[in-house]
C-alpha cells in the first residue's frame, strides 16, 4: 500500500518526566505527567518512548559485580578501552560482533536480530548495566494498549534507542519496538517505488528532542504524521530473526 503523504507535523517532550524506579509503571508515568502539564493526547499521536526507561520499568538492570569475563571479553576490552565486565555482557546479548576502527565501538548482533553498538548494553554508574527490554515489539504493544486505556485516545508507540554506526562518529537514535504503527511504508513517484524505514524516521525526528545522556525527557510525542495502522512490529522488517 502507497503511504499518505505527511506534509507538516508538530513534535513535543513530555516533561519535566519523573525520575522512575526500577519496576514503576511507565504508562501510569506517562499519564501523571500529561494530567500535570493538562497535556492531552490525540487519536493518532505516535508516543515516542527511549528504551532506557522501557528497560527501567521491566527491571533490566545487571550487577556488573556478579559477571565473570571470558579470555575473549578480556582481550576485546584490552583493545577497545570498554571495562571487561561489560564487554562480556556484549558477547552474551549478542550472535555475531565486530569492532569498527582500531579501538570500537563493538557493532553486535543482537539475539533480537537488531544490530546495535554494544548490543544495546547502557551502563549503569561503575558496577551495572542496563540491557534492551526483553521484547521491545511486545513492551511497545503492552504501552500502547496501556495509554489507550488511560486515555482514551487511539495512539501509537514506538521503542527508540540511541545507536552508533560503524561508519561514522556520534549517535542517532532508530526505533526497536512499535505498536500502531507499521514499520515499514512505500512511496511512489512516476515509475519509482520505495520501501522506508519508517519507524526510524520517527524514532530519529523525536531523538532530536529527547537528546542522549543527561537530557531527561524521555519521552516525545509526534502529531500530524500519516502512518497505516498495524502491530507487525520492528521485528518484521529485520533481516535477521530473534534467537532465544
Amino acid at each position: 500500500m502507497t503511504a499518505a503523504p505527511t506534509s507538516a507535523f508538530s513534535a513535543f517532550a513530555l516533561e519535566p518526566f519523573p525520575m522512575l524506579r526500577p519496576g514503576d509503571d511507565l504508562a501510569s508515568a506517562i499519564t501523571d505527567v500529561l494530567t500535570r502539564t493538562s497535556t492531552a493526547l490525540q487519536t493518532g499521536d505516535i508516543v515516542v518512548v527511549a528504551s532506557k526507561i522501557v528497560s527501567f520499568a521491566e527491571k533490566r538492570y545487571v550487577d556488573l559485580t556478579n559477571i565473570t569475563p571470558t579470555a575473549e571479553a578480556l582481550e576485546l576490552s584490552a583493545q577497545t578501552g570498554k571495562p571487561a565486565p561489560v564487554v562480556q555482557l556484549i558477547l552474551d546479548e549478542s550472535v555475531s560482533h565486530f569492532v569498527a576502527g582500531d579501538r570500537g565501538p563493538i557493532i553486535a548482533q543482537h539475539r533480537l536480530g537488531l544490530q546495535l553498538t554494544s548490543a544495546g548494553v547502557d551502563r549503569a554508574g561503575a558496577e551495572g548495566a542496563w540491557l534492551l527490554p526483553v521484547d521491545p515489539d511486545a513492551s511497545a504493544r503492552a504501552l500502547r494498549d496501556a495509554l489507550i486505556t488511560y486515555t482514551g485516545a487511539d495512539v501509537a508507540v514506538v521503542i527508540a534507542d540511541s545507536d552508533g554506526r560503524a561508519d561514522r562518529r556520534g549517535a542517532t537514535a532508530i526505533s526497536i519496538g512499535a505498536a500502531g504503527v507499521a514499520p515499514l511504508r512505500i512511496t511512489e513517484h512516476g515509475d519509482k517505488r520505495q520501501e522506508e524505514t519508517l519507524t526510524d524516521m520517527i524514532a530519529a525526528a523525536a531523538g532530536i528532542i529527547l537528546g542522549q545522556r543527561g537530557r531527561g525527557a524521555p519521552v516525545a510525542i509526534l502529531r500530524g504524521i500519516a502512518y497505516e495502522h498495524s502491530d507487525a512490529g520492528v521485528a518484521t522488517m529485520l533481516h535477521h530473526a530473534p534467537h532465544s
